[in-house]
């Protein structure tokens, strides 16, 4: 007889459609909606993205599709990442970026649709990031944080894959940034 943890919830098995194409879910657990006013802090040109929240009505930045899956051990999430294209002075337009609650959980993202990066760092300061094209998957191994990055001019569309009680940790990234950012300039891509 299987034993099962007690931390871990007993669910039954379920299916879930995706629009791969438009970077939806059908009915997330867990939808999230960032728009430019939520990134304060987060791009080097704070008055650049000021008057974009002001000239573009705060639009949105990316949105997220989170599985209807328990954070509990042993269960694993998944869901669609869309970051929508566009810059905040040259910068362009990112995730906020996290670390995992649990430190020691690694994620793998795969890229549907558009063109960007995965940037990538540790509490000590190492800074790596990896190109997103359609077909190419990320792993992102335990004690990295991770945030994308849409240096393309549609939106990027990923799906993501992590342990569930994996958590996610916002706040050092908020306090601590990255060590990298990317611009757009002249046309080029400058990390």
């Amino acid at each position: 007889m299987m034993e099962i943890k007690p931390t871990t919830s007993l669910i039954e098995p379920f299916g879930v459609q995706f629009d791969l194409a438009a970077g939806i879910m059908q009915s997330p657990a867990d939808p999230i909606v960032r728009r430019a006013s939520e990134m304060r802090g987060y791009y080097a040109d704070a008055a650049a993205l000021e008057r974009l929240i002001a000239d573009e009505n705060d639009p949105v930045h990316y949105e997220t599709f989170e599985s209807p899956v328990p954070e509990q051990y042993g269960h694993i999430r998944y869901g669609l990442s869309k970051l929508h294209p566009g810059l905040v002075g040259d910068e362009c337009f990112m995730t906020k970026g996290h670390y995992h609650s649990i430190v020691e959980t690694g994620e793998v993202y795969l890229c549907l649709r558009g063109q960007g990066l995965t940037m990538m760092k540790t509490a000590g300061g190492e800074c790596r990031w990896e190109p997103m094209t359609p077909g190419r998957m990320v792993y992102v191994p335990p004690y990295w944080a991770h945030r994308s990055v849409n240096t393309g001019d549609e939106p990027l569309i990923s799906l993501y894959v992590y342990p569930a009680d994996a958590g996610h940790n916002y706040g050092d990234i908020k306090t601590e940034g990255f060590p990298k950012r990317v611009f757009k300039r002249n046309g080029r891509i400058v990390v």
